[in-house]
């Protein structure tokens, strides 16, 4: 009867065990994000030549678990057909080429949503541009709320008044339908902390951290006085310039988010002439996250 006794207490202890291990390494884990504009307007007015780069591209976005995309117009299926993500965005292209917003990733989503700027200006009104919602899965029944961004690019005054718009109207959206979530925004912001009429600080005031200004400028904002930190389309790894290419998170009571890496990895997304596969970086970090609850 002790021996039935203990083998039973062993076995329970070993189930036991198995659940506690499994159940924390649940708790912990790490996945790579980028954003990333891939430059998809048709052949002629495109800033690259997303006709040959596209596939490229996609074959290189499988390194990463998590990426936005932004004007993923005109070549989404050359995209779709080198991507190997398992859980991707549907392309919808109701008017022009769509929003050109997708997304690809290793976590399973759901809740997807596209939403458009209510104010654009001059050529930037040709597509509806705007943002998506979702939510990702990353792991049991926790989710991370997670936003792609591409905001309008003019440099008028009414571009401008556009691009502070479409800030305020994200950021109405994430207070109505992201309230006490953790969350994760990335994408094209068209906007520079240093521009005096740019208002990413907006963002900010919402919990939110940038993970280049914590982790390359250690918590310290860009002066806010019309002197460009950008260090325009050159083919390095450098980090210390800002791009208008924005990664955002904030954490809540049940998942807490800690941003370990920013890079730019440039010398990955080039052709074979060394020149860039879009005419924007590719903007990456590597998240942690531990399940508080």
């Amino acid at each position: 009867m002790r021996k039935h006794l203990l083998l039973f207490t062993s076995l329970v202890f070993i189930v036991i065990t198995g659940c506690k291990k499994q159940a924390d390494e649940i708790k912990h884990g790490t996945f790579t994000a980028m954003t990333y504009n891939i430059a998809g307007l048709p052949e002629p007015i495109s800033g690259s030549h997303p006709a040959i780069n596209t596939p490229l591209i996609a074959k290189l976005l499988n390194d990463y678990d998590v990426v936005n995309v932004q004007e993923d117009f005109n070549y989404d299926q050359l995209l779709r057909a080198n991507d190997r993500h398992p859980f991707k965005s549907k392309y919808e292209a109701k008017v022009s080429f769509g929003d050109g917003l997708n997304l690809l990733s290793n976590f399973p989503f759901t809740d997807f949503v596209r939403t458009q700027w209510t104010k654009c200006e001059g050529t930037d009104c040709l597509t509806p541009k705007g943002f998506t919602y979702s939510r990702l899965n990353i792991a049991g029944d926790v989710f991370i709320d997670l936003y792609d961004v591409h905001c309008d690019a003019g440099s008028t005054p009414e571009g401008y008044a556009a691009r502070k718009s479409n800030i305020l109207q994200l950021v109405a959206y994430i207070d109505a339908h992201s309230q006490g979530h953790a969350v994760i925004i990335m994408g094209d912001t068209n906007t520079e902390y240093t521009e005096t009429q740019e208002n990413p600080r907006e963002i900010l005031n919402r919990g939110f951290k940038d993970v280049w200004v914590e982790l390359i400028r250690h918590g310290i904002l860009p002066t806010q006085n019309d002197s460009s930190l950008d260090c325009g389309n050159l083919v390095t790894n450098e980090v210390d310039c800002e791009e208008l290419d924005k990664i955002f998170y904030r954490s809540n009571d049940e998942v807490k988010l800690t941003a370990l890496e920013y890079a730019i990895p440039g010398d990955k997304f080039l052709d074979v002439r060394r020149e860039w596969l879009s005419d924007h970086r590719p903007v990456f970090t590597k998240f942690q996250f531990d399940i508080l609850k």
